[in-house]
């Protein structure tokens, strides 16, 4: 599995923290990180998709514009 390097600041490294665990929802810090992209991504592809801009879909989560607000600005 690829490595990749993200900076955050401390704030929301800390609040990730939080989920990370024995008495959290994940047993490290990358299956938080990949868990997240995979929660946006899939949001991402939902937005797209009621704006008629996803193709075909793939699966593998490349069908995402990077115009698309992940935030849901752009409904």
């Amino acid at each position: 599995m690829p490595k990749i390097s993200v900076e955050m600041p401390g704030e929301l490294l800390a609040d990730l923290d939080e989920h990370v665990g024995d008495d959290g929802k994940f047993v490290n810090r990358s299956d938080a990180v990949r868990a997240s992209v995979r929660k946006t991504l899939d949001v991402l592809d939902e937005i797209d998709a009621r704006h008629g801009r996803l193709e075909a879909a793939s699966g593998d989560g490349s069908g995402t514009d990077a115009d698309a607000a992940p935030d849901g600005a752009d409904e």
